[in-house]
Order: structure tokens, then C-alpha cells, then sequence
């Protein structure tokens, strides 16, 4: 019988020693998914689903590889509604003449990640094009050339940043 108490007494003590030495069962919660890093600009205006005009410009005018590239780019990025502003002959001409429509749309984009706060203190911005966008503020807008409005700014992308327009801009002739 002393034999049984002992080991009772032997198992009750491990049994006890284990319980305290267990892992308690994590009450944390778990960690938050890691964010998901922003795609690069022509990504997130694919994404977007408003710039389908702009994506098949980009594609026809060979300059898709370039803002896929590492940058950073500042995008003033046309809507489908800006461009269909435009004549749909200017649109069908610029898509016969590459390198025309590489011209315009080198308009559009900036070196350099210049966001809607620094935007707003430049009174021109140069574009890849070689030619300023002019830069004012009306009623609390940001115009370009004094055609295009700022719909909405700072779209964050791996690569840069994207301000979205309602105009298509476009470059003065040179002298």
C-alpha cells in the first residue's frame, strides 16, 4: 500500500511539474497581415480601372517598360474621361504616330517622387517631355497650364506617385 501512495504521490508531483513547465496557450492576438507594398505606376492605373485610355496609350507609345522601371516617376495621370475630351480623331491620329503620343504623354510625368504638398509650393514642374507643366491655385485647386485640374493626388506606387487629372495636357510648341 506504501507503494501505491508513493506512486500516487509520484505522478500527482509530475503531473503538477508539467502543467507549471506547459507552454500557456498564446491570448495575444495575432500579428496584423503585413501590408501589402503598392504596385508600380502603370499596376495601380491598370488596377484603377480609369485609365484604360492611358494604359493603351502607354502601351502603343513603347513606354510601359519605362514606368515599370525603378524611378521615381510623378504621374499626372488623364482619366478615360479626359481624354475622351479630346476629338476621337486627335486620339486615333496620336495612335497611328508613336512618337508623337510618346511626346504627350512624357508631358504628363515628372522625375522624382514630387508629391501634392511640394506640388503646390512650384509654380512649374519640368517633365520628362523637357518642358514645364505650369503649376497655379485657383480657389484652392491645383491647375496645370491653367486646363487641368488635380482631381485627386498623392496615389502612392512602388515607383512613385500618381496625381490624377481631368484634362489631358499638352505641351506648347516650341520656338
Amino acid at each position: 500500500m506504501f507503494c501505491k501512495i508513493c506512486l500516487a504521490t509520484t505522478v500527482l508531483s509530475l503531473s503538477t511539474a508539467f502543467a507549471i513547465a506547459a507552454p500557456q496557450a498564446d491570448t495575444k492576438a495575432p500579428p496584423a497581415p503585413a501590408a501589402k507594398a503598392p504596385a508600380n505606376i502603370v499596376k495601380t492605373a491598370q488596377d484603377a480601372g480609369k485609365f484604360k485610355t492611358l494604359v493603351e496609350l502607354l502601351v502603343i507609345a513603347d513606354l510601359v517598360d519605362t514606368l515599370n522601371g525603378p524611378g521615381p516617376f510623378t504621374v499626372f495621370a488623364p482619366t478615360d474621361e479626359a481624354f475622351a475630351k479630346l476629338p476621337p480623331e486627335t486620339v486615333a491620329a496620336l495612335k497611328k504616330d508613336p512618337k508623337a503620343l510618346a511626346k504627350i504623354l512624357t508631358y504628363h510625368v515628372a522625375a522624382g517622387n514630387v508629391g501634392a504638398a511640394e506640388v503646390m509650393k512650384l509654380k512649374e514642374v519640368k517633365t520628362v517631355e523637357g518642358q514645364p507643366v505650369m503649376i497655379t491655385i485657383k480657389e484652392g485647386k491645383v491647375m496645370l497650364n491653367d486646363s487641368a485640374t488635380v482631381i485627386a493626388a498623392d496615389v502612392k506606387t512602388s515607383n512613385g506617385v500618381i496625381h490624377i487629372i481631368d484634362t489631358v495636357i499638352l505641351p506648347p510648341a516650341k520656338k
